[in-house]
């Protein structure tokens, strides 16, 4: 038996993708006396070629762990996305490698990429959401992101437990920021396993915050961040902004360069921070 096999974790991400599938979604017909959500049991087994006890055992988090063949049938049965279905992979134990632990020193390659945008702004961030270099101009959109300790190091933790975290960005973003610091820890949390740092944060917040805590009993997962981001300055007031995201995946680290349609306000706001810096925009 594989250590890493999450039974419980695994049936209810079964659970959810299941009530979320449409009889019409796999050629069904709905008929008149379906009152459940999404798709029964026996019709998801049929759909995967495997028992319906077999597939409830699982639900349930019951009985032994699945082979990867099964867990394929799954994947396929539940038309699970290419994210979804390295999620189910790994929660059912069938997981590559795990990764060293990160380190929280900006890499020598992204070093040499922040030298050469002193007058860009950018930062660094680890693999948790943690800031680990800005420029001046980062500061000045974002504040000093630089100087929190221990779970306020993350970005995501900080989301959800100050409010002060989404004071820059518009409120049509808060939303979907929510989802997706959710979606991308839960992905970091199956990835790196029981006992990570990832694992530590989610039990963490799951505890701290009543609206993560809801958010990841969706079992969201495969969310990007989106390439444009809408701040709200204190100063400078709304900017619109592109994100370009640059990954280093042996550390886990990535590069955020934020930049704005050339003739626009918001390129205009942008190189007046981008000038002045923190010194007029201090916190």
């Amino acid at each position: 038996m594989n250590d890493t096999f999450d039974r419980a974790t695994l049936g209810a991400f079964l659970r959810t993708r299941r009530t979320a599938l449409q009889p019409e979604d796999v050629g069904l017909r709905r008929g008149v006396r379906r009152r459940a959500p999404g798709l029964r049991r026996e019709e998801v087994a049929e759909l995967c070629t495997m028992s319906a006890d077999y597939f409830a055992r699982l639900e349930r988090g019951h009985g032994p762990q699945p082979p990867e063949q099964m867990i394929a049938a799954i994947a396929r049965g539940l038309r699970l996305t290419p994210d979804e279905r390295d999620h189910l992979f790994l929660l059912a134990g069938h997981r590559t490698t795990r990764r060293d632990l990160r380190s929280r020193h900006v890499s020598p390659g992204l070093m040499r990429v922040m030298d050469g945008l002193a007058g860009t702004t950018a930062q660094v961030m680890g693999p948790l959401g943690e800031t680990l270099l800005q420029t001046p101009s980062a500061v000045a959109l974002l504040g000093d992101q630089t100087g929190y300790t221990g779970h306020a190091r993350s970005a995501t933790f900080r989301w959800f437990t100050d409010p002060a975290a989404r004071e820059r960005y518009a409120p049509e973003e808060h939303d979907e920021n929510g989802r997706t610091n959710v979606a991308l820890l839960r992905g970091a949390v199956t990835r790196d396993g029981p006992g990570s740092p990832a694992a530590e944060l989610a039990a963490v917040l799951r505890q701290a915050s009543d609206e993560f805590a809801r958010l990841w009993e969706r079992h969201e997962v495969g969310l990007r961040w989106s390439e444009t981001k809408r701040f709200a300055h204190p100063q400078v007031g709304r900017l619109d902004l592109y994100c370009q995201l640059l990954l280093e995946p042996d550390q886990g680290q990535s590069l955020l360069v934020f930049t704005a349609t050339p003739g626009t306000e918001s390129h205009e706001k942008l190189a007046l921070l981008t000038v002045l810096g923190t010194d007029s925009f201090a916190e």
